[in-house]
Formats: C-alpha cells, sequence, structure tokens
C-alpha cells in the first residue's frame, strides 16, 4: 500500500495547505484498496501536482498518527457500510482537530474530499438531517377582548355599586376613572337605574345631617342623592362618595341633564 506520509516525492507548490489535503485524500484512497482508479477525473486535478521542484514540508507528529487512525477506520467503514464510514469520518475529522493551526483545515477537507468520492451524497446528506429545524412560528396572539361594559353608551357618569367604582364616559368611552366610591349602606341604598342630572351646588351643606359639607354635590335625583366629596372608607347615606380631585373632575364635567346610570 503506497503510503504518502513519510518521504515524500517533490511537490509543485510549497503551500502546507494544498499538501495535507492531497496526502488526506491519497491515502483514504489506498486504504480501501481501491488505489488511484476512485478518484474522479475532478479529483484529480484538484489534487496539487507533484514534480521534481519543491521539497515538502515537514510535517507533525499528529499527522503520522492520523494516517493510522486512517488506514484502520477506514478499512473497518468499508466492512461495515456507510454508517460505520461516516463515523470514522467523525472520528478522524476530531483528531485532526488537533493538528496545528496551518494544517487542520486543509487535513478536514481532504478526508471529506475522499468521503464524498467513495459514498456521494451521504454525508451532505447526514449533516442536513443533523442541520437544527427552525422554530416554529409562535401562535398569533390572542386579541385581548375589551372589558364588558353594561353602562348605556348615552350615559355620561357611571356607578358600579357592587365594584364600588365610578367614571365618566362620552359616546360609550370612559374619559376619566374608574375611580374608588363609597355608596349607600344597607337601608340607605344607593338607587339603581338611569337618572339625569338635576342641578350643581360647588359648596354645598347637609342641612339632614347638621350641615355636614358636600363639596362639588352634582345631583341626579330629587331626593337628595348626588355625586359629592367625602370619605370613601364608610358607607354613604345614599350619596356617592369620592375624593376631592375626582369630586371636582365630575363637577366640572357633568352638566344638567346629563345621564347618569348605576347599577
Amino acid at each position: 500500500m503506497t503510503r504518502y506520509i513519510g518521504k515524500h516525492r517533490k511537490v509543485s507548490s510549497t503551500s502546507k495547505k494544498q499538501f495535507a489535503g492531497a496526502a488526506a485524500l491519497a491515502l483514504g484512497a489506498s486504504t480501501l484498496g481501491v488505489g488511484a482508479s476512485v478518484a474522479t477525473a475532478s479529483e484529480a486535478s484538484a489534487a496539487p501536482q507533484l514534480g521534481p521542484s519543491v521539497a515538502a514540508p515537514s510535517l507533525p507528529p499528529q499527522i503520522t498518527q492520523l494516517q493510522a487512525d486512517f488506514d484502520a477506520q477506514l478499512r473497518q467503514a468499508q466492512a461495515n457500510g456507510m454508517t460505520a464510514l461516516l463515523n470514522a469520518r467523525d472520528a478522524l475529522v476530531a483528531q485532526a482537530k488537533n493538528l496545528p493551526p496551518q494544517f487542520r483545515t486543509p487535513v478536514i477537507q481532504g478526508i471529506d474530499n475522499f468521503v464524498n468520492a467513495v459514498a456521494p451524497g451521504a454525508l451532505q446528506q447526514r449533516e442536513a438531517v443533523r442541520a437544527p429545524k427552525p422554530a416554529p412560528k409562535p401562535a398569533p396572539k390572542k386579541q385581548a377582548r375589551p372589558a364588558s361594559n353594561p353602562c348605556p353608551a348615552s350615559a355620561h357618569a357611571c356607578v358600579d355599586i357592587k365594584a364600588q367604582r365610578a367614571w365618566l364616559q362620552k359616546g360609550g368611552k370612559r374619559s376619566y376613572g374608574p375611580v374608588i366610591v363609597s355608596t349607600g349602606r344597607p337601608g340607605q341604598e344607593t338607587p339603581r337605574g338611569m337618572f339625569t342630572v338635576t342641578r350643581k351646588v360647588k359648596d354645598e351643606i347637609s342641612y339632614e345631617f347638621g350641615n355636614a359639607p358636600m363639596p362639588y354635590a352634582v345631583y341626579f335625583t330629587n331626593n337628595g342623592h348626588a355625586f359629592h366629596q367625602g370619605t370613601t372608607n364608610v358607607q354613604s347615606a345614599g350619596c356617592v362618595r369620592m375624593n376631592g380631585e375626582a369630586a371636582r373632575t365630575f363637577f366640572n364635567y357633568l352638566q344638567p341633564g346629563d345621564k347618569v346610570y348605576i347599577y
């Protein structure tokens, strides 16, 4: 069996890359016992031409070991078929990665060239199967459904007694709030339904409750029920109480004749 690592005939180029690539190709062909007849015309033209003019560069000891491993593993691959051939290629490439940088790439390329000559397309097919699959496209995000608003679009102010919240709206869309409110206690419940703003008094007081202040009062019934500034941590006697900022906003926004919906 002809050896291409050891004493060499002179080559036409001093390129270590060309030399190592040619050595790997020729070594692989001779190992399987197919000799020069295995190489195709294109492979023959790609390999460096031998000539008498330039001495071959010295090779590191790893090349010699790689040659021996190449012989043993490719003989085994020949006996065991395609899978063994590719496994042998992987083992040899792993070894070649330990070579000095100037030899590493051309030797690996030479190993792959030989495998492609013996089993055309096998390496490429195997690598295509191993290639990571593209990540699946994320599922389209579900559009969040707008929160249900039982308050009619015709209402300018809305009160949710259960949630203890109130807000202003225009054309069915909220324009302010919701804000925390306090509504009537049991026995003095805030009435539910659709109402109309009747009047507004900025500095109102409650004659029924000892002249208690009711700033920014906006009345929506004829029985004294109104929005106004007041504490929200205790229930009221039927009015809808809110903090000072909210009370001023309701007072400025709501006008007599505007609709108030309480549910």
